[in-house]
């Protein structure tokens, strides 16, 4: 897994908390008790208009949250692969729990934030390259097999 997927969860519940936001901002509107950014004042016809809004961005939390759940378990799920104990507690904590490289440090017993930045960028290398080699493996495989003929139904998964 790369860096980027596993920072899916943190963006998408930073997405889940703007929407949150705006949606206060909608509703703050639609009482009368406040404006929301981007929005000028509105008369009576308009307002319905906020209806809606606040019914689409309802919406789009309730994705948006689906989602995050989906990318904790997937994230979870990958997390407790890791043979290494504490990577396993690296990865929890900068991805699921969101912790500064230093916060990480301070909670494994280190004071340097250096040392588990570079633990966790070390593994991702080796993940990296073992990941390129099961997928070159497996190319060649398939190759192999296209040249003899041999058909294959699946190839195994990573």
């Amino acid at each position: 897994m790369t860096k980027e997927e596993l920072s899916q969860l943190g963006w998408l519940n930073r997405e889940i908390a703007a929407e949150r936001k705006r949606l206060c901002e909608l509703e703050a509107v639609l009482s009368g008790k406040g404006s929301a950014a981007g929005l000028p004042d509105l008369n009576g016809e308009e307002l319905m208009l906020v209806r809606e809004e606040i019914e689409a961005s309802r919406k789009m939390i309730a994705a948006r949250i689906s989602r995050a759940a989906a990318e904790y378990n997937r994230l979870c799920r990958f997390i407790d692969s890791v043979e290494d104990s504490m990577m396993r507690q690296i990865l929890s904590l900068r991805y699921i729990n969101g912790l500064s490289w230093q916060q990480i440090a301070f909670s494994i017993g280190e004071h340097d934030e250096q040392y588990p930045r570079r633990k966790h960028q070390a593994f991702l290398t080796k993940q990296t390259k073992m990941t390129k080699s099961l997928l070159h493996t497996n190319m060649e495989e398939v190759r192999k097999n296209a040249r003899t003929g041999n058909r294959v139904d699946a190839v195994p998964a990573a």
